[in-house]
């Protein structure tokens, strides 16, 4: 497995430049799969407070950094839609969230709204014991006692310290949803429809908007909370 990664062939949502250099940092193992965008790349170039994986490096040995609350020590940490980025010496807090086209960006959030993170839920099983484990959109767990009220594709708001969910958004007509992939990556609206594809095909969901609206298939919608839109206030 090449330990190099080339510019032009990162995912659309990655926010680098494609054509500048050749190569671009790889990202290591964790959370989001491969859209998940290596920490370095936010700090260097979206951020600019860093110049290279060595100053990286050193501002995370500080645990100048946390993710989702945690201290992160390692640069090639993927980092991921509605992931949070706090620099508490800073006192700068930021929610990474699609802009239109689909590409991350940091929306800066205030110090309250950088406690918890929203989630997207893709996954629910019962495990031994009888409690519930719902798995989220970026591969981490969260374990309930009883799960019946949560359903895929529902999202969830979970505590960073503590890892409890303090709120629930259902899938459902009237929700207030964002695309995060596809062509309308980074609209915000409300869902009109949800039509279910009979057979394999996608269901796909219409979605209302200030000025006009648009469709997209069901696994590119997440469902949020106006706290999410970036108007913390």
């Amino acid at each position: 497995m090449t330990k190099h990664q080339k510019r032009l062939s990162v995912p659309k949502s990655w926010p680098v430049e494609r054509k500048t250099e050749t190569f671009t940092v790889k990202a290591g193992a964790g959370p989001h799969g491969e859209e998940g965008v290596p920490l370095v790349v936010l700090l260097r170039d979206v951020l600019g407070y860093v110049d290279s994986k060595k100053e990286a490096r050193y501002a995370l040995s500080e645990d100048a950094i946390l993710v989702n609350g945690e201290p992160i020590n390692d640069e090639k940490r993927p980092i991921g839609i509605f992931d949070i980025v706090a620099f508490p010496g800073r006192e700068e807090y930021f929610r990474v969230f699609p802009d239109e086209g689909g590409r991350l960006a940091l929306t800066e959030i205030d110090e309250d709204a950088a406690g918890s993170r929203l989630g997207k839920i893709e996954g629910k099983q019962q495990v031994p014991g009888g409690d519930t484990q719902l798995t989220l959109h970026d591969g981490t767990n969260v374990l309930v006692e009883d799960g019946s009220e949560y359903e895929t594709t529902d999202s969830i708001v979970v505590d960073n310290d503590d890892k409890s969910i303090v709120a629930h958004f259902p899938f459902e007509e009237g929700a207030l949803v964002t695309a995060v992939r596809g062509n309308h990556g980074g609209k915000i609206g409300e869902i009109d429809a949800i039509d279910i594809t009979p057979g394999s095909g996608p269901n796909t969901v219409g979605v209302s908007t200030d000025d006009d609206g648009f469709e997209t298939i069901q696994e590119y919608i997440v469902v949020i909370d106006e706290n999410f839109t970036g108007d913390d206030e």
